[in-house]
């Protein structure tokens, strides 16, 4: 074999090795985390939400997801806008490649809102609580055009899956409820924060009244080329999400044990690390009327 023949093959040889490297080094990691504490104070009292720590999820969850190489993107508070969420989804959706890793959080309120596409056995949909959504409706005023309802998530998540494709994966991560009430606790910490509210929004007047679902995990239909998703819920949608108090903050009991798993099990295709977490709210005193749901098309 002559000299320059030998480098040529060695040079195909190279190219080749390249070319079949190129999926592996492809995949990238995105964390999308939104979390809201302050929402605004109007003067009818009625629309107004209280103050919860949705923002301390971010806080606590950022670092360590940026230590496990995800480009993690945020919005807290005033910047978590019905229309700034929308847009960080569209971005998230053409930014994405097959075999990525997408981890979604929405930490805030929650509502159950009267369903109008008649989509939903129990007459009601979930609704996640952007920083210029209102809590009732009122004519002229407000009709919840800034509530991020399930049916609209469930859009973006399922151009999510169809751009990462069955070589990805997707983790959505919803530290709210759509049922409860804010009370005060004869705990040691001084308050208990509820995440969500036990008056639906309706355009009618109708009362709200949750279905009793006790199912810990429901099954999520796919289609041919869609990424496994994982959604983990805080609470069953007729129960309270109470937030806890850990090291002087208040978080969210789902996110701060998410984040206890994360600091040693490195997010992937794998997915044991869920009933961990599970476990963990599970023997948790101050967590007793709530139990963890988990959605899953794996």
């Amino acid at each position: 074999m002559t000299s320059d023949k030998h480098i040529f093959l060695k040079h195909i040889g190279i190219f080749i090795l390249l070319v079949l490297s190129v999926p592996l080094m492809a995949q990238q990691k995105h964390a999308l985390l939104i979390g809201i504490s302050d929402y605004p104070q109007y003067k009818d009292s009625d629309a107004s939400w209280g103050r919860i720590h949705g923002a301390n999820d971010v806080q606590l969850l950022s670092p360590i997801l940026s230590n496990q190489g995800f480009k993690v993107t945020s919005l807290t508070n005033k910047s978590a806008t019905h229309s700034a969420i929308e847009k960080k989804l569209k971005k998230l959706i053409q930014s994405i490649q097959p075999g990525d890793i997408v981890y979604i959080q929405l930490s805030g309120h929650g509502q159950a809102v009267e369903d109008e596409n008649e989509d939903e056995v129990d007459g009601w949909d979930e609704a996640f609580i952007p920083y210029d959504a209102k809590r009732c409706y009122k004519e002229n005023v407000y009709r919840g055009e800034n509530h991020l309802l399930d049916d609209e998530l469930n859009s973006y998540l399922n151009a999510i899956r169809k751009n990462v494709g069955e070589n990805g994966i997707v983790y959505v991560v919803i530290d709210a409820c759509h049922a409860g009430a804010s009370y005060r606790g004869n705990e040691i910490e001084d308050s208990v924060y509820i995440r969500g509210t036990d008056i639906g929004f309706s355009k009618s007047g109708k009362p709200y009244a949750p279905k009793i679902d006790k199912r810990g995990n429901i099954r999520i239909s796919t289609e041919n080329g869609m990424a496994p998703i994982v959604m983990l819920e805080a609470c069953r949608s007729y129960e309270v999400n109470t937030e806890i108090k850990q090291n002087g903050q208040y978080y969210g009991p789902m996110s701060y044990y998410i984040s206890r798993q994360l600091l040693t099990t490195t997010l992937s295709f794998d997915t044991k690390w869920i009933e961990e977490v599970r476990k963990g709210m599970d023997i948790d005193t101050r967590l007793v009327i709530q139990h963890m749901v988990t959605e899953s098309s794996k």
